[in-house]
């Protein structure tokens, strides 16, 4: 519906539309446009969010699909999901044939910017989510694999740290919760234990580091809990408490030796991540600009190369005119070696001439930018 090529990318807090036209943007483009996309979508509910649509055209287009990229208005600036999710959003686009060659410049250009913004800054060097924090905590205490987990709650937060365990090969693991079917959906995919929540009072099998996170408004782990938990053992253990308000009695920590690890001391920490994050803002728009300049050259590069790229064929034409026609009652006069060391000075100039007009247009752009 009046667009060459189309993208369309989806993320936690945006949806946008990378489109190739020669048509105008205006309302009248844009309703046509949505609902073509949406065929419920009526002209009324479209005419209601028009306004709150931002509509970028042209170098401002690739300046904000670059920042997208490289996670500079996202929720969580440096997080490195977005770049995947422009990816995966090119490639579905791909596969139903949305998409040709101009875009496939700019999604490349714009993947290698976002590399370039993680790799030479620090705007994803460190953690800002409360789970990636608390992993790293637990790394820092050098936990063996083979340590007993007791994962309590497998909710949302319980689920994306029980991700972080399997993956750095932690393979003891408990999971604790009120609705069973949820312990064994978490359980199977750690390949360890579902026990409902109710049997962490008389567990026995005891542990070394306990992670809880649940919706409860009291204690899960109160003295009592946490008594018949640890029974004989007076190792210190670890206890990373990630719910709001906390599963675990901080009462607990006067009589045993626990090494505690609360969200409020998280959300703390990853505060101030984010503020170095924010930052690095100044640098990354530095790349982001200078990526933008590199885009408008390949750009010229390609439009040159579009152009050119019939005159290979109309000069191969121009040969066999010259062979059969024009010279035709000359070249009968030769013998069969000059004509074949003729034809292949002929095929020599076809294949090399279309380079000499190429680099003179590349060189006439280059000149123009430097000038």
């Amino acid at each position: 519906m009046g667009w060459d090529e189309l993208v369309y990318l989806a993320t936690c807090n945006r949806v946008e539309f990378l489109v190739s036209t020669t048509h105008e943007l205006n309302n009248e483009y844009l309703t046509k446009f949505f609902q073509s996309f949406n065929s419920q979508w009526t002209k009324s509910e479209i005419e209601y969010f028009l306004p709150l649509i931002d509509v970028f055209e042209g170098k401002d287009a690739i300046l904000h699909l670059f920042g997208v990229a490289s996670s500079l208005d996202s929720m969580v600036v440096g997080e490195r999901e977005i770049i995947t999710q422009v990816r995966n959003a090119y490639e579905k686009a791909s596969n139903l044939g949305l998409v040709g060659d101009l875009m496939r410049v700019v999604i490349k250009k714009t993947i290698e910017i976002a590399k370039e913004v993680y790799s030479n800054t620090n705007i994803a060097k460190n953690p800002v989510s409360v789970v990636s924090l608390a992993y790293r905590k637990l790394k820092d205490l050098h936990v063996d694999n083979a340590a007993r987990i007791l994962i309590v709650g497998a909710g949302k937060t319980n689920t994306s740290m029980a991700n972080y365990l399997k993956k750095h090969g932690f393979s003891n693991l408990t999971v604790f919760s009120r609705t069973l079917s949820k312990a064994n959906t978490l359980a199977e995919e750690l390949n360890g234990i579902a026990k409902p929540l109710d049997s962490l009072q008389t567990y026995e099998n005891g542990f070394d580091v306990a992670i809880s996170c649940t919706g409860s408004s009291d204690y899960i782990i109160t003295k009592e809990v946490y008594k018949n938990l640890v029974r004989n053992d007076d190792g210190k253990k670890i206890v990373i408490d990630l719910a709001i308000p906390n599963d675990f009695d901080s009462s607990i920590l006067d009589e045993f030796k626990v090494n505690l690890i609360a969200i409020n001391n998280l959300k703390e920490i990853a505060k101030e991540n984010i503020k170095e994050r924010e930052g690095e803002l100044i640098h990354c728009k530095e790349i982001i600009t200078s990526g933008l300049e590199e885009f408008i050259d390949l750009i010229k590069e390609r439009e040159v190369e579009i152009a050119m790229r019939k005159i290979p064929e109309m000069v191969k034409e121009i040969s066999e005119t010259a062979l059969n026609s024009v010279f035709a009652k000359d070249l009968q006069k030769l013998d069969s070696a000059s004509r074949e060391t003729l034809e292949k000075v002929l095929a020599y100039v076809e294949k090399k001439y279309i380079s000499v007009p190429m680099k003179m247009a590349k060189d006439v752009l280059l000149e123009k930018k430097t000038n």
